[in-house]
Parts: structure tokens; sequence; C-alpha cells
């Protein structure tokens, strides 16, 4: 399914969304926002299903906000987003891991639904969470938890039996920062850029999940 989602949708890959850059992509975003001038906003638009599905997987008082900027990382929240490796949609996720989800939620219909893949890719997140709760801090939970989704937990593991080695805390991430590139069959330099990534969208959303700088 192709549909286009104003200036998000100019960056229609995840490797462009990498190349681009955080501050270039917020500059693309912001100008199309400012064009389009009726309905939600391109990167407001989804916020009903971040909010949705965090509420239904982490609980009412966890913060949606890091999975909005999750999606704005993986894809510039594009839905016909589409990886080298075939990973699709705003979450980016494999079909074979969005089958494995949706082996245990039905009501998941498709991997090209907005709604569909955003609650999928919560839904991971939300396993790889609970394999994360020896993290030092819930703030190290969630850089385990996306570093996990993005390299896969077994990269982490041994990325954390280096840390330990290196007499370093391997339930807090800067260790496993420290470590990084000592970390063999692990492309570090993506998955710390990622991380970084989401943490610059993050810093970019307000405490409504909208664009620092937006108004209605």
């Amino acid at each position: 399914m192709k549909q286009a989602v104003g200036a998000v949708g100019a960056v229609k890959a995840v490797g462009a969304v990498k190349a681009v850059g955080a501050v270039a992509l917020l500059t693309v975003l912001v100008s199309g926002l400012a064009a389009q001038g009726r309905g939600d906003p391109p990167a407001d638009r989804y916020d009903q299903f971040f909010r949705k599905y965090t509420k239904r997987f982490f609980g009412p008082a966890f913060d949606w906000r890091p999975f909005k900027a999750q999606g704005m990382a993986e894809s510039g929240l594009d839905t016909a987003a589409r990886s080298r490796t075939g990973a699709r949609g705003i979450m980016q996720l494999m079909p074979s891991t969005f089958e494995a989800i949706r082996s245990k939620a039905p009501d998941l219909v498709s991997i090209d639904d907005p709604e569909g893949n955003i609650a999928a890719g919560i839904r991971h997140n939300r396993a790889l969470w609970r394999l994360w709760d020896s993290a030092a801090t819930t703030v190290d939970q969630r850089q385990f938890m996306f570093a996990s989704y993005n390299a896969g937990r077994s990269t982490i593991l041994r990325a954390q039996r280096v840390a330990r080695a290196s007499k370093l805390d391997p339930h807090q991430w800067p260790s496993i920062e420290a470590v990084a590139l000592r970390v063999r069959r692990w492309r570090q330099r993506e998955t710390l850029r990622y991380l970084r990534t989401i943490e610059t969208w993050l810093g970019q959303l307000d405490d409504q999940g909208r664009l620092s700088g937006r108004r209605r």
C-alpha cells in the first residue's frame, strides 16, 4: 500500500532517513507541514495509534512519545517505507517478525496497515522491554530495548559479556557503548546512530508529542 504522508512521505526509505539525519529531516517535515495547511499534520496523524498501543502494552502511565520518536527514526513515519532487507512500514518490521506477532494477535490484519504496523512494533517493544528488566534504570532499559529492536537481543547479550569481561556494569547502557567497537558481528555504528536519532527526535517533541515550535 502506498500512502502519501506529506513531507514525511518525501523520505521514502530507512536508508534515506539515516543518511539525511535528524536535523535535515526536521527541516523537511516543518516545511511540508507549513505547506499542507489542513487536516492533521503528517508528523501527528498517527499519534492516536502510538498513544493507544503504548497504553495497551505498557500501561496508561508510560510515555508514548519514545515510540513515536522510534517511528520517526525508522521510517520518517512513511507507511510505504521499505528497507533493502525487506523491513516494511512505519516501524520497519520484517514480514517474518510481523507474522510471529500476528500469531499471538490475530486482530493484526496487514503489515502495510499503519495502525497494525504501529501496534505490532510497540507489542514487539514490550516483549523486549520485559527481557531487559535487569537494566540499572528505566532509561537504560529503554536503550537496551531499542538497541535490541535494531540489532537483535543476542547481539546485545554479546555486548554485555564484553562489558562484564572489562569489569564494567553490563546493566548500564553506557557500559555497552564503551565496549561497542570490540563486539564482534555487530554493526555498532548503525545501532548507536539509531539510538541517537531516536533521542534527537524525542527531544524535538513537546509534552503533547508534537514537534516543538509547531502551532495549530
